[in-house]
This record gives C-alpha cells, structure tokens and sequence, in this order.
C-alpha cells in the first residue's frame, strides 16, 4: 500500500507578492486603529477644556482693552494683601445698625457693603445691603443687579415685593413681606420693594456678587446723560413727547 504525502507548492513570485501585500495592509489598519485612538483622546481632552474654561464674571459694567499698562486699571476683584498683615478688621464692618436717612424723593436709603468698605469681601463673591423704607409709600424702584442674586430678609415693617420675568412672559411674582420672611430676586430681574405699612421697614439683602451693581429703571432711562432721544421713548412706552420731556427733565434720586 503506497503512503501518499500531500506536498506544499513552492511559493511562487505571486504568492510572496500577496503576502508582502497582505503584511502592509495589516500594518497600515493597525496604524489606523492607534491614529483613531489617539483622535479620540485628542477629542476628548478638547471637550473636557471647552467644559471647565470659561470667562470669569465681570465685576464693572465694562472693560476696553488698552495696550498702555500705566493707562490700565485693575479689574475684577481689588489688589490682595499680604495675608500675613490681614487683620480681624478687614472681615468685619460696623454701622449696620444705623438707620438710612429716607428723607428723600423715594422714601428709601439702601446701604449696600461691598469689599470697598470690607476687604476681607474680595474675590468670595458675596456682598450684603441695608434697605430702609419710610411708612407710607417708601420705595425701593424697580430696578436689576447685573452681576448678582438676591435673596431678602425683612426685619421690621410690611413689605410689597416682588420682580417680573424676562421676554417673552414678564410674569409678575410678588408677595405681602412681614418680619421674618424671605425673598429671592433671580440674577438680573426687575424687582422692587414697597413698604405698604405705617411704620418704616427694614430689610437685609444678601448678594451673590462683591460687586452686584444696580441699574435703576427709571433713572436709566429718563435721567440717562447723555438724554435719550424723546423718539426713543414715545414709540416704546406709548408716551406724548411732552410728558417725556418733562420726565427727562427731571431729578431721579438713586437710592443707594
């Protein structure tokens, strides 16, 4: 009985020819597998940046750039001391227990302590106001922080406050305050405090801002300087253009 013994061809030309092929073509799909590795951890750090960089909140209405250092002014916060020369006085302020003086057009004084007049306040972001309103009628106007929250604490009197909400709604969201109550004006709403009572009131306003700011309506808008065009304000509060000279004209008390 004869063993029969399968024999391997020879390799031909062809056949290295596909092998060396076959070897390249791996080793380039090979490379493609780390290029896309490394793509989508290129990706990945490029997200992750785009989620924790942002600009930080300015703390004044503007800042023009300026190529001059000695023109240049600091921003955002108040050179720091030496923290080994900090003194208990800079994290306190005394003064809060004085009444505002609300002989005025409005009826209302508000005490605002930001890091100018306590400088342990710099860079935490926070900041804290007296608001004293006379009986009868004093007001606190409508007005906006543009670079804070505010949440308010009655300590004596009654309060009618409340703020609206932006376009397209203006919802208004208000509330009878009495001592003890809370009130929470969202970031840069319109809001207002009247005291409705006989007696003055007082309120505490915390800010989430060392440097909130407060833009008055109607100061804003009838006691700009340079004046606003009376076409301006005729077509957009339906107003005679009288009556918007005559507002123009007159003096708008800022009550802080």
């Amino acid at each position: 009985m004869l063993c029969m013994q399968a024999l391997t061809p020879f390799p031909t030309n062809n056949t290295q020819k596909e092998k060396r092929e076959f070897k390249v073509a791996s080793q380039r799909k090979s490379m493609m597998k780390v290029v896309n590795l490394i793509a989508a951890f290129i990706l990945l750090a490029l997200a992750f940046s785009f989620v924790t960089a942002y600009d930080p909140s300015p703390l004044q209405d503007f800042c023009v750039a300026i190529d001059d250092a000695n023109s240049a002014v600091l921003v955002n916060g108040k050179l720091c001391k030496n923290p080994s020369l900090a003194t208990p006085d800079d994290f306190s302020y005394s003064g809060l227990d004085v009444p505002g003086n609300t002989s005025n057009q409005l009826g209302a004084r508000v005490n605002i302590i930001t890091a100018d007049l306590m400088p342990g306040l710099n860079t935490l972001g926070v900041s804290l106001a007296r608001i004293d309103l006379a009986p009868n009628g004093g007001l606190n106007p409508p007005h906006y922080h543009p670079r804070g929250s505010e949440v308010l604490l009655v300590l004596e009197g009654t309060l009618y406050a409340g703020f609206v909400t932006s376009n397209p709604d203006h919802r208004l969201f208000t509330k009878i305050l009495k001592p003890g109550d809370l009130f929470v004006f969202p970031f840069g709403l319109i809001h207002f405090q009247l005291n409705i009572g006989k007696t003055p009131a007082v309120a505490i306003a915390a800010l989430t801002s060392q440097n909130p700011g407060v833009n008055t309506v109607a100061n804003a808008i009838f006691g700009a300087n340079w004046p606003l065009y009376p076409e301006v304000l005729t077509t957009a509060f339906h107003l005679d253009k009288k009556l918007v000279e005559d507002l123009q004209g007159q003096e708008w008390v800022n009550p802080t």
